[in-house]
């Protein structure tokens, strides 16, 4: 494309201008008053520290427990000091308001992958990641998809204000509160870090969900789109790398659903609803999940079948038809167990200890002999 003809008028310059100044900023500003202030007692550096951790959880919490699992999903109800809280630093990590940023979502996982898709993968990494904040490939539809928000009041009351709140509390109060701990050098060591760094993290940690969670990772639950389950990003993003499972079960309030997978967001609406803040938790039955991660095995298990007794000589295929029969029947077993599952979940029938055992079990078998139909590696067609 020449340049003549490259869309300007799709450019998003104020979202572009804002990206790339504090970029630039981070770049050449926060080294310098690094190198400069490095050991000025004045700075206060173990106070700037605990600051930007503070304002790290404070705004990422209200991105992912508010923006997302609240008002984008619905996972759950909150009282009003909740929804207020992560509204106020929800905005303060400057992507957008939630009414603005809910009804993207909405739109991503309605055409997940598709070209309505506002932050469709298929169109590249970069354009996935912040590509689509910096210019639009063709004009947004009307919003239509978050009536709901539009009814509560503090959703509204943010929309308007959300800029000004972002300046204020995202950049005005580390700057006060560096001010009022230790003077000025302390002030703008909080400004930088708290605000201007600590803004970049956790714009660029929740970009990574739309970009790295749709390219790298597992699928346990679904193959039939590009989300995957990334324990990394979900060390950086609360909890919101497990986004195969998000994609399959989105009106889940957990992501991380195992016990041992780290989900802060999960951890925190639940110690909410113990103080009484939050109720109405949804939970997918555990059955349906069961069923979902059963039927994904089985497909997985008949794919690697097919792609292993095609790379085997027709003699060797004969030696190892025990083997290939019992895999087809392992799967055959899944299949109907997960059918089992389906139907105990519509009937909100508790799944036992003893079934899920015994899936464990058949997978196991089903690998085990899998692995053998390649051993010993003499018996493979060309070896």
């Amino acid at each position: 494309m020449k340049f003549r003809e490259f869309p300007i008028n799709r450019i998003e310059w104020v979202t572009t201008a804002f990206l790339g100044t504090t970029l630039l900023l981070s770049l050449t500003v926060v080294p310098w008053f690094v190198w400069k202030h490095w050991g000025d007692p004045g700075a206060h550096w173990g106070f700037v520290g605990l600051l930007f951790l503070a304002f790290y959880i404070a705004s990422g919490l209200s991105i992912t427990l508010g923006y997302h699992r609240l008002f984008s999903h619905i996972s759950f109800k909150a009282k009003w000091p909740v929804k207020l809280v992560t509204l106020i630093f929800g905005a303060a990590s400057f992507e957008n308001s939630a009414y603005t940023w809910s009804a993207d979502h909405r739109l991503h996982h309605k055409h997940v992958d598709e070209d309505e898709d506002p932050y469709d993968i298929s169109k590249g990494f970069f354009y996935a990641h912040i590509g689509w904040l910096l210019f639009k490939l063709k004009p947004m539809p009307p919003i239509t998809n978050v009536k709901d928000l539009e009814k509560d009041p503090l959703v509204m009351w943010q929309h308007r204000w959300c800029h000004v709140l972002g300046a204020v509390f995202g950049f005005g109060l580390p700057f006060a509160l560096g001010l009022a701990w230790g003077g000025l050098t302390c002030a703008w060591a909080s400004l930088l870090f708290a605000g201007l760094v600590r803004t970049i993290a956790v714009q660029q940690s929740t970009f990574c969900i739309n970009s790295l969670c749709h390219t790298l990772g597992r699928q346990p639950y679904s193959a039939e789109h590009t989300a995957r389950d990334s324990w990394v990003c979900a060390l950086v993003t609360f909890g919101e790398g497990y986004h195969n499972y998000h994609h399959e079960f989105q009106h889940d309030y957990r992501n991380g659903v195992k016990p041992w997978q780290f989900d802060p967001t999960k951890w925190s609406i639940w110690f909410l609803s113990k103080l009484g803040m939050a109720s109405d938790l949804r939970r997918v039955p555990e059955a349906r999940i069961l069923a979902a991660e059963m039927n994904e095995t089985r497909r997985h298990l008949e794919e690697r079948l097919e792609d292993r007794t095609g790379r085997l000589s027709e003699a060797t295929k004969g030696f190892r038809e025990d083997s290939i029969q019992a895999i087809r029947a392992i799967t055959e077993e899944i299949g109907r167990l997960a059918g089992e599952l389906q139907a105990s979940a519509a009937e909100k029938i508790e799944v036992s200890r003893e079934q899920l055992s015994h899936y464990q079990r058949l997978v196991q078998q089903a690998r085990r002999h899998l692995d053998d139909l390649l051993i010993p590696q003499g018996l493979v067609a060309g070896a």
